[in-house]
């Protein structure tokens, strides 16, 4: 994993928890919420890894249902179906919780932990700017009714383009990347076209539609 995509996952939690009507919010406030963030990330990969052995202990009762209580072939067939599903729910969220750990080992680093503070710190010095560009590319849509985390994806991406000095390219595909973890299954597409939209109102757009960019900085 790389240190700013770490960063730009972690600020994208951190957004979430930001007062949408303080007057002021310090640096160590600031901080506060960044923690508040990694600590998230940490009762998330427990929250999965709990909710995982569960399955695999409902999938244990399936099995032992089906070789005991089944009353012929087809029901023992029905119950071993559900039991397998279960297991396979359980593997996946496994897979997920595997990558926690050393996301929230990540996010504990200063290089990653500062880049997200100064994401999150620019975006609100320049909230009303960015709020103005954001409603200026959607079409027929206002920022406030979009859903949180894809606002907050925007956000993030139009901070990284306007005052962070990263290439349009680089920061709508990163964007695109953290809507496909986080946004609907269309999201990313939305999230796309909207960010080229704004890197073409602030005259920085550099990337023909549709290519694909898998460059990091």
């Amino acid at each position: 994993m790389q240190a700013r995509r770490i960063a730009r996952e972690l600020a994208l939690l951190s957004l979430s928890q930001l007062p949408s009507k303080a007057a002021k919010l310090d640096k160590k406030a600031l901080q506060d919420v960044v923690l508040a963030a990694v600590r998230t990330l940490t009762t998330e990969a427990r929250d999965t890894l709990e909710t995982a052995a569960a399955e695999l202990q409902r999938s244990d009762a399936k099995i032992l249902d089906s070789e005991t209580r089944a009353v012929d072939l087809d029901k023992a067939k029905t119950m071993l179906k559900e039991a397998i599903a279960l297991t396979q729910n359980s593997i996946n969220r496994l897979g997920g919780a595997l990558d926690l750990p050393e996301f929230v080992q990540l996010a504990n680093q200063t290089e990653v932990r500062e880049y997200a503070l100064e994401i999150v710190r620019r975006y609100y010095q320049e909230r009303e700017e960015v709020q103005q560009q954001l409603d200026q590319a959607l079409v027929d849509w206002q920022l406030s009714r979009l859903a949180a985390i894809d606002r907050h994806i925007l956000q993030i991406a139009t901070v990284e383009i306007a005052y962070l000095g990263v290439p349009d390219r680089v920061a709508i595909n990163e964007a695109v990347e953290l809507a496909k973890r986080y946004s609907e299954a269309d999201g990313h597409r939305f999230i796309n076209g909207v960010l080229r939209r704004v890197a073409q109102q602030m005259g920085v757009a550099t990337t023909p539609p549709g290519a694909a960019v898998n460059t990091e900085v």
